[in-house]
């Protein structure tokens, strides 16, 4: 029963860091699109607390997952732009697969 409670938990944890993921992107979007530095500044600030939002819920998702639930899932797009401006962006796991 309390496995079923946490796959439960943690399918709801999912659905929330998908929605947030939607909304950073939105704002993301909208910061681009604005041709106000200000607006753009603010709105990057707002992206950038939901990257920070998801980034603490994944935390908790991965820590909840038992060892066979914990296979690699692909990185959303905005989030694979940002970790190619730096090489050292990857773990050690990613970067040691040779």
């Amino acid at each position: 029963m309390q496995n079923k409670k946490n796959q439960t938990s943690v399918g709801q944890m999912i659905q929330r860091c998908h929605k947030w993921r939607q909304k950073r992107k939105q704002y993301m979007d909208q910061a681009r699109q604005t041709a106000d530095e200000i607006e753009r500044e603010r709105l990057m600030q707002t992206a950038e607390h939901y990257g920070r939002i998801v980034a603490a819920e994944q935390g908790k998702i991965d820590s909840t997952r038992g060892p066979a639930d914990k296979t690699a899932a692909p990185a959303p797009a905005e989030e694979a732009t940002d970790a190619d401006d730096d090489e050292n962006a990857f773990p050690d796991f990613i970067s040691n697969l040779k």
